[in-house]
């Protein structure tokens, strides 16, 4: 049965379920298993970077962009829509297999304007540094 996403611990479900997912995807998985060295550590920061998203309250203190030009130089310029579309296609069926409701929505369409602001910015990135 679907549940309503209410609370960090639910947040954390969908974000442990999802990188389950990524570190074994043929195409997801290289890029994140190369870069990520503590992946307890990453989760943590996604799980606060998520909740803070849709429940707000906290201040997040990452920089999403900067994390991905990064990860995007340190393996050849290499990530393209298509790997963002594998990454939106799988964190829906995370979301879409347990949660129900309004803020499953919300983290779905927040992940869709995600993408396309990070794709934006690797892209930019790459100009920059030619």
């Amino acid at each position: 049965m679907l549940k309503e996403v209410q609370n960090r611990a639910d947040v954390s479900h969908i974000v442990r379920t999802f990188y389950e997912k990524v570190r074994i995807e043929p195409d997801l998985g290289p890029i994140f298993n190369a870069v990520i060295t503590d992946w307890e550590e990453h989760l943590e920061k996604l799980t606060d970077f998520w909740e803070v998203s849709l429940f707000g309250g906290k201040v997040y203190l990452g920089d999403p962009i900067a994390a991905h030009q990064t990860t995007d130089a340190k393996t050849g310029n290499i990530i393209s829509a298509f790997h963002f579309g594998i990454w939106l296609n799988l964190w829906y069926e995370t979301i879409d297999a347990f949660y129900t409701g309004e803020n499953a929505e919300l983290l779905k369409h927040r992940a869709r304007k995600m993408h396309t602001f990070i794709m934006i910015a690797i892209h930019q990135g790459r100009t920059m540094s030619q």
